[in-house]
């Protein structure tokens, strides 16, 4: 029972950390182009060779 003490206030704290890494980076543009990478790799470098 003494273990839940510890464990339930640091969950808890886990959660809002992760909470508020994933609204940073939402804020910072981090989801804004879904769509970009899948075709990026398709493109031909070419010119790099």
């Amino acid at each position: 029972m003494g273990a839940l003490y510890i464990m339930i206030p640091i969950s808890l704290i886990l959660g809002v950390i992760v909470l508020a890494v994933f609204l940073w980076a939402g804020k910072s543009g981090e989801f804004e182009d879904m769509e970009g990478p899948k075709y990026r790799m398709l493109d031909d470098d070419d010119d790099d060779k």
